[in-house]
């Protein structure tokens, strides 16, 4: 199996909900949000024009990118996770109701090709917590290969 490492993180966009609510609920620290009609951020903090239209919460699952092993790998992170949103499930449907999408994001970072499969018990979990999955694939130039410019 080729080796690649991954980060994982939960994403929720909600109509009006309140960030608080989505940490206390879920019980996971967010690295950023904001709430429908908060006034617009830069990403250093300094002011924009208009508002934000919808709510937004993202937290981490994992500190930095880890290397898959035999032991860990996306399945086993996202098993991981359903198993601790599989609490939450109430709070999740209503979200989903409330017109609000909670998504796993994967994102990937290989030199070589891989496989990634994720098992009917997987997806079965992810269904039946409303939760979609994003996956976010970047190449890796190997060691040595000139780099493209676009």
């Amino acid at each position: 199996m080729s080796e690649y490492e991954f980060t994982v993180s939960l994403r929720v966009r909600h109509p009006a909900i309140e960030p608080s609510k989505i940490t206390q609920t879920l019980g996971i620290e967010p690295q950023h949000t904001w709430k429908a009609g908060d006034p617009r951020r830069a990403p250093a903090g300094g002011a924009l024009e208009g508002a934000y239209r919808e709510s937004y919460w993202m937290g981490r699952l994992m500190d930095e990118p880890q290397l898959s092993s035999g032991l860990l790998s996306v399945e086993s992170v996202l098993l991981q996770t359903l198993a601790h949103l599989r609490r939450s499930h109430a709070f999740l449907e209503q979200l989903h109701a409330d017109g609000g999408v909670a998504e796993l994001h994967v994102s990937l970072y290989a030199r070589e090709a891989f496989r990634l499969e994720l098992s009917e018990e997987t997806l079965g979990l992810l269904g039946r917590l409303g939760l979609a999955i994003a996956l976010e694939v970047h190449p890796q130039p190997s060691p040595g290969a000139p780099e493209q410019i676009m």
